[in-house]
């Protein structure tokens, strides 16, 4: 069975939005955990918001490793509605997103990745399909912004897979769920 791994840019205070408020330097540390993270993934399930963020960006991006990752992979916007602008390899889900992903964790193939898309990952880990969480957490404190938990998500404990520090202060921090 597949495995659904969420990749999110954290403050030290919880917040996922608008990593580049706070990560001031992606050092080469991190570079490499990205590079470890999609090398993995064959496929990935965005949100619709961050979908249309991407979909503008990313086809004429040279930001690598995660321009040709990106652009290359099968993606899986999740939506009630077509996108305005269709992005190479994608496939809309409009609707029963958990069966969805149940089923596609049950096919061949390397691992799905979740990037971004806040409200999907809250989801996702709320309905008991993700299967690990790999964070980076920030040296700083946005102060304000969408955190990756709420306050009213269920309280569960996770294993504790890899914790690394790098020179720029970011902790690179993989857990099961």
């Amino acid at each position: 069975m597949r495995k659904l791994v969420l990749y999110t840019l954290l403050s030290l205070d919880g917040v996922a939005e608008s990593p580049d408020r706070y990560v001031f330097d992606f050092d080469d540390e991190m570079y490499a955990n990205l590079t470890r993270v999609i090398e993995a993934q064959d496929a990935v399930l965005l949100g619709r918001r961050t979908y249309d963020d991407w979909a503008s960006y990313w086809p004429t991006s040279n930001d690598e490793p995660f321009a040709g990752f990106i652009n290359g992979v099968h993606k899986y916007v999740v939506t009630s509605t077509q996108p305005a602008t269709l992005w190479t390899n994608t496939t809309v889900v409009t609707d029963a997103v958990p069966q969805f992903v149940r089923d596609l964790k049950e096919q061949p193939g390397g691992d799905i990745g979740v990037h971004g898309s806040i409200r999907l990952a809250r989801s996702l880990i709320g309905s008991g399909l993700a299967d690990e969480l790999r964070l980076v957490i920030a040296p700083a404190l946005a102060g304000g912004g969408r955190k990756l938990f709420k306050d009213e998500d269920n309280l569960r404990k996770l294993e504790l897979l890899r914790a690394v520090g790098t020179p720029s202060g970011a902790l690179l921090v993989d857990y099961r769920v």
